[in-house]
């Protein structure tokens, strides 16, 4: 099996990407990790990497003040020298350019912790509780100019407890998105996305239900 390579970019611990870098030690699996990428020098995320034999990069974003084109180019440069082929950010707390998107055009995805379209951008745990909604969760979906609007792969859900709080609801997220994210990441690396009028279909998944996880946790 010739395996997509994969970078993943990152601004923080990292757990995702541990996610991901864990998935990929499975011989079947269709993705390897061979560069992570963050923006931050204190991100706790590279010595993960690192202790996993992982290429790493740290481009301080500071450096470069408001000239977000020129952070990205130097990025691009990075992930053209280690051949990446499909992009995944992993709390990647910077917006992207048009320009940079377009490069990874259906070839980069994302992890937002809510049942997309609902709850986009930040504090998705407080807006949640604070809705009312009896089903939260998280998403993993291809990247577009527009954040978090991208075609959806694939969900999982979990139930909202009574006397749940913004951080034991997030806990139980953290764990879906650790499992839906690598998942995600085989469909797109094994060929298995199409997108159509916006929509992402799953080649070879008859049933809906088999791109949305709902675990009992």
């Amino acid at each position: 099996m010739i395996k997509k390579r994969v970078g993943v970019l990152i601004s923080g611990r990292g757990s995702n990407m541990a996610a991901l870098i864990a998935a990929a030690k499975d011989a079947s699996y269709p993705a390897e990790i061979v560069l992570v990428v963050s923006n931050r020098p204190e991100a706790l995320g590279v010595a993960t990497a690192r202790a996993e034999g992982i290429a790493t990069t740290v481009i301080d974003h500071v450096a470069f003040g408001k000239d977000r084109g020129a952070f990205e180019r130097k990025m691009q440069e990075a992930l053209e020298r280690h051949g990446v082929e499909l992009l995944c950010l992993a709390g990647f707390m910077r917006l992207l350019t048009p320009w940079f998107v377009a490069r990874w055009h259906n070839r980069m995805i994302n992890i937002h912790p809510a049942l997309l379209p609902a709850f986009k951008g930040l504090d998705t745990h407080a807006r949640a509780l604070a809705a009312g909604v009896k089903i939260h969760g998280a998403s993993v979906h291809l990247v577009v100019s527009d954040v978090d609007a991208g075609p959806i792969i694939m969900q999982g859900a979990i139930g909202v407890r009574e006397g749940d709080t913004e951080e034991t609801l997030a806990a139980r997220v953290l764990a879906i998105e650790h499992r839906i994210y690598p998942a995600a990441l085989a469909l797109l690396a094994s060929g298995r996305i199409r997108i159509v009028d916006g929509r992402c279909l799953i080649e070879g998944a008859d049933d809906p239900a088999s791109h949305l996880i709902v675990p009992d946790i």
